[in-house]
């Protein structure tokens, strides 16, 4: 089957060619990191002439953009895999979640919501398995509307992704403010197969804010076990690329589908990432030390790792070391109050470093948001960092009664 095109196409034979159905939807599997399970999928189009010629994306897309052109072409892809999933659940084939690109042009649509709905709705979808999916530009284009436009989509039950993270003028004030559902990391990222260390740390920062803000984390383009090996490291929910799978016809999706995704697997214990390895640490830390906190007794600043089922949540989550003792003091008994204050204070804290001591601790009572006292075990452990001379604290907080 040639794969080329012969020509250049105008804006008429597109649309004849979505009347002909000759615009296919091809489906990209997205896998698991971890477990090489396919867990979802990202819809594609190709325009498959009569006689098998494939006119790639990027021969006739560029075209459409010049005009709202390409918003017909988005409603007509996502008909496509309704169409799709409305009959696996016919056959009783089993679906994943799907990914359908969405231009921002639609950011304007006053009624994309509702469009989007009535299309879905009658294939009789259900709304978590569409995923839509808009590029990065959108950001910067509308930022006026995107924090709406993502927020009346998710109303209705669907994910939104913000695609192509990383290709353009990336801002994370976008990614703070715009409550979207997952984060796509542009292939332009592992373009050197990640052995270059800049490339390496841009990408470890990007994944450990996305992590932070619970953010679905799917990294682009990846061809390499190289890079597969090092998005693991960064904890990477979700991988999609031709290491595991090229975009594929309908059909043989749906095969993939039938025999439930299933890659060969690997013992989760050897695969599994350090990053993500000391995720579930955590988790089991947690469990117990429901507050923990990181000090930097040098530089007198905090911040707070976890708040969680603790007695007390009205501390600021960073700021002054100093502002956190008086703060924590205040929500004491009064007659721990001094004691806490000496205690944890930077100066006996710096002595007890000083002597050798490994961790200071003590045990007070404290006001919960209920009104009660209980008592409450602080223990500030003494850590090192190879990167810096200061002096760290890690505390871990659990409630005793």
């Amino acid at each position: 089957m040639s794969t080329e095109n012969k020509g250049p196409v105008s804006v008429e034979e597109i649309r004849q060619a979505m009347g002909r159905r000759e615009l296919k939807a091809y489906y990209q599997p997205q896998y698991d990191a971890i477990t090489n399970r396919m867990v979802s999928a990202e819809a594609l189009v190709r325009w498959v002439r009569p006689g098998g010629e494939t006119v790639m994306p990027g021969d006739f897309i560029p075209l459409l953009e010049q005009g709202d052109e390409i918003m017909e072409l988005d409603w007509y892809m996502l008909r496509e895999v309704c169409e799709f999933l409305r009959n696996q659940r016919e056959r009783g084939v089993p679906s994943v979640p799907i990914a359908v690109n969405f231009s921002r042009t639609h950011v304007k649509e006053e009624d994309f919501c509702e469009n989007l709905c009535r299309v879905v709705d009658a294939c009789q979808v259900p709304h978590r398995l569409i995923e839509v999916e808009v590029t990065e530009s959108a950001l910067v284009d509308d930022s006026a509307r995107i924090g709406s436009f993502v927020t009346g989509v998710r109303g209705e039950g669907f994910t939104v992704a913000i695609d192509d993270f990383g290709s353009g003028l990336s801002s994370l004030s976008f990614v703070k403010d715009i409550p979207f559902d997952v984060l796509k990391i542009d292939k332009s990222l592992i373009s050197r197969n990640c052995e270059d260390e800049r490339e390496r740390i841009v990408l470890e920062s990007i994944f450990n804010f996305a992590n932070r803000l619970g953010l679905i984390t799917v990294a682009e383009g990846v061809e390499t076990r190289e890079q597969l090996g090092f998005l693991r490291t960064c904890s990477c929910k979700k991988i999609q690329g031709f290491l595991f799978a090229r975009p594929m016809p309908a059909g043989e999706f749906d095969l993939l589908c039938s025999q439930g995704g299933k890659e060969e697997g690997e013992d989760i214990l050897v695969i599994q990432a350090p990053s993500s390895a000391t995720q579930l640490l955590l988790e089991a830390i947690f469990v117990r030390y429901p507050l923990v906190i990181f000090s930097n007794l040098t530089r007198n600043s905090y911040y707070m790792m976890a708040y969680e089922n603790f007695s007390a949540t009205t501390c600021p989550s960073t700021g002054i070391f100093e502002e956190l003792i008086g703060h924590g003091a205040a929500t004491m008994y009064p007659d721990d109050q001094e004691a806490f204050r000496t205690t944890f204070s930077i100066a006996n804290q710096m002595a007890a470093y000083e002597r050798g001591d490994k961790f200071v601790r003590l045990v007070t009572r404290q006001l919960g948001d209920d009104g009660v006292y209980r008592k409450v075990e602080t223990t500030n452990y003494f850590v090192k960092s190879p990167s810096v001379d200061d002096v760290l604290v890690i505390s871990l907080c659990q409630n005793l009664e």
